[in-house]
């Protein structure tokens, strides 16, 4: 039987609690390990367990090319800790003022997601190889809604510490909406001086779904209106721009714009069939989403 919305809240509350005693437990630091204490200059350098805090007031949440939120500021705490190449974050999303179609409909801010992702991640000379889990934990849009099914993904990582630093990355949902989601990243940074920096970042992706049931992943036609066919083309991309701040140490605030659009036709007409704006046709809608925000980062 689907969760309540109490359930999920006592659930994330314990991981919540469990990631804190993880930090309150282990002495951790910000992104760099130090020597271990040792009576011989030649021992070995010992690594630390970090942890980092953020949170990420943004004007949309757009997941994978999809509106998500509308109209309204969501707020996205995340907290992660880390040990020798392990890592354990929890993320959120609250919509504080949910979207409804219907005309003079006002909801209350509402809790809609929380992610619990783990993962592993070795370097090999330039290159870093990764395997994760995720599981997402749904919850209605606005008070009164049905709760989406909850899923998990699989994903293997890799990257190359070289020019524009080059990431792929494979999903696989393997609960309730079978789909394989390959994203390709790059980015690089530019040290306007010792405090602020210039980011600039790109991606694109490939979506092949195992399930053309509706509210899963169709194809949808040029109408934007689902079919009984499978979405397998390219997807949504991303180009972004930030301005990392670091007015002092383990401190980061992160002004940061980002544009999302479709690279192909079928991306075009399912993320205009997904959106949330209310118009007569589906067709109508939206399929490019600009957002923009600033991410307060905490490390330890």
């Amino acid at each position: 039987m689907k969760k309540s919305i109490r359930e999920k809240n006592v659930f994330l509350v314990a991981l919540m609690t469990l990631l804190l005693l993880i930090i309150g437990i282990a002495p951790v630091q910000a992104e760099e390990t130090k020597p271990a204490v040792a009576p011989a200059p030649a021992a070995a350098e010992e690594e630390k367990p970090t942890a980092d805090f953020a949170v990420s007031p943004l004007t949309k949440y757009v997941w994978r090319g999809y509106e998500m939120t509308r109209d309204s500021i969501v707020i996205q705490p995340s907290l992660t800790v880390a040990y020798k190449g392990f890592s354990a974050n929890l993320w959120g999303n609250l919509d504080t003022k949910p979207y409804s179609s219907i005309h003079g409909t006002k909801n209350s801010a509402n809790w809609t997601e929380t992610d619990l992702t783990f993962s592993y991640t070795k370097a090999f000379g330039p290159v870093n190889a990764g395997v994760g889990y995720i599981y997402y934990s749904l919850n209605a849009p606005y008070a009164g809604a049905a709760d989406p099914l909850d899923s998990q993904e699989i994903f293997v990582t890799l990257g190359l510490n070289k020019l524009l630093t080059p990431t792929i990355t494979v999903y696989k949902e393997i609960d309730h909406y079978h789909q394989w989601y390959i994203l390709l990243g790059v980015s690089h940074a530019f040290e306007l001086n010792k405090t602020v920096s210039l980011k600039l970042a790109a991606s694109g992706s490939y979506l092949k779904s195992e399930d053309a049931d509706v509210g899963k992943y169709p194809k949808y036609d040029s109408n934007a209106v689902a079919t009984n066919d499978k979405y397998n083309n390219f997807h949504d991309g991303v180009v972004s721009v930030s301005l990392p701040i670091t007015p002092v140490k383990y401190i980061t605030i992160t002004p940061l714009l980002s544009y999302v659009f479709p690279l192909c036709d079928d991306a075009k007409n399912e993320m205009k069939g997904r959106g949330l704006e209310g118009t007569s046709s589906s067709a109508s809608r939206d399929s490019s989403f600009l957002y923009g925000g600033i991410t307060f980062d905490f490390t330890f």
